[in-house]
């Protein structure tokens, strides 16, 4: 796909007609949102080819308040539960997707298509709440987080020579005796991440990160 891509923006011309169905579908959805979008706004401003472009990403509507980009849809008949699509193109964009109404029509089983529609109704619930939860889970870190706590370790040369072969154990019980900061900044940072808008090399990269934090608590 990126390559056919590639090749259209190399050698598409003014005078080209252009036409590229579902850009950026084989990746994230924030990654694919933002090639898609990209790709739009490269072909109207180096390019100026006629274009059609097919995408399920509704963020991308709002390129009509741009100059050259016109938004069109598939007329839709809702009745109750029940939609016909009516294979009419209309000026304007849809307002929601029917990626379950197509799954009812092709024959997956009722009991997929059920549990699809609580998936997307929780999912949707979700990004809705999701500015508040964050908020409230921060407020739940700060208050939880234990108070900082200080000390002072003996100089080495305060010890006597008799002692001098304990330093080492002393020094373990001493961070033994510390509060985990490591674990406590780990924690905050796991509560904090949000994973639905992570694309997974983020995700792996978060994880690797933490997994060194780990590491340097062990060698203390």
């Amino acid at each position: 796909e990126m390559n056919e891509v590639a090749h259209i923006l190399k050698y598409a011309t003014k005078d080209s007609l252009v036409i590229l169905d579902e850009i950026g579908r084989g990746t994230s959805t924030y990654d694919g949102m933002s090639i898609a979008r990209a790709v739009i706004e490269h072909i109207r401003d180096n390019i100026g080819a006629k274009t059609l472009f097919a995408t399920h990403y509704h963020e991308l509507t709002d390129l009509e308040d741009t100059q050259h980009v016109k938004n069109y849809c598939i007329a839709v008949k809702e009745k109750g539960t029940d939609v016909t699509f009516l294979r009419r193109i209309i000026p304007g964009s849809a307002d929601k997707s029917y990626g379950i109404h197509v799954a009812k029509l092709a024959g997956l089983p009722q009991n997929v298509v059920e549990r699809a529609e609580h998936i997307l109704a929780d999912l949707e619930h979700h990004a809705a709440d999701n500015t508040s939860v964050k908020s409230d889970e921060k407020n739940t870190i700060e208050k939880s987080a234990p108070e900082k706590v200080e000390y002072t370790a003996p100089e080495y040369n305060e010890i006597e020579a008799t002692d001098k072969p304990k330093i080492n154990k002393l020094k373990f019980l001493q961070v033994a005796e510390m509060p985990t900061l490591f674990g406590v900044s780990i924690s905050v940072q796991l509560k904090e991440l949000d994973l639905m808008s992570m694309t997974p090399l983020d995700a792996m990269n978060k994880l690797y990160e933490l997994q060194q934090q780990a590491k340097q608590e062990d060698n203390l």
